[in-house]
């Protein structure tokens, strides 16, 4: 294995904080470059079924900066200089645009969370890291969180 180029995937749940610790640990062990995604997905009007609703730019711009500066204390400071990374917001639907990423860039490998924020198991796995496991032109490592894992089986 010899991966010089690893993606993150993060929507800052606890999920996604065992994936966090796996890339970072890949990258460190492989000397790798760490690229930490995070897409802001666009605001859905709940009144309506078939459009979506553009909210102005200049809150918008706003709400990135703001995830920007989260990405930096959560993931960045964290990082330090243990590895070289690079800190990624995208704007839009969250497996195409990380799809497009992946087909854009040289990625070795992509890491994240099997479910997000949702909480909806494998009914999430099924929207965004199984399309990304199905369609990614790289390998994708799929993190399950292990405390989860067993305390569910008991």
């Amino acid at each position: 294995m010899a991966e010089k180029q690893i993606v993150y995937c993060t929507d800052f749940s606890e999920n996604a904080e065992a994936a966090f610790i796996t890339a970072l640990e890949m990258a460190e062990k492989y000397q790798a470059n760490l690229l930490v995604i995070h897409v802001f997905p666009p605001v859905v009007n709940p009144m309506s079924t078939d459009m979506i609703w553009m909210p102005p730019e200049e809150p918008k711009k706003n709400l990135i900066l703001k995830l920007e500066e989260r990405m930096q204390q959560e993931y960045g400071d964290r990082i330090g200089d243990k590895v070289d990374y690079q800190l990624i917001v995208l704007d839009g639907h969250v497996s195409t645009e990380i799809l497009t990423f992946l087909n854009e860039n040289p990625v070795d490998i992509v890491v994240m969370g099997s479910y997000g924020l949702s909480g909806m198991g494998l009914v999430f796995f099924g929207s965004v890291a199984k399309r990304i496991s199905y369609k990614a032109p790289c390998s994708v490592m799929i993190v399950r969180d292990r405390k989860k894992i067993k305390d569910k089986s008991r």
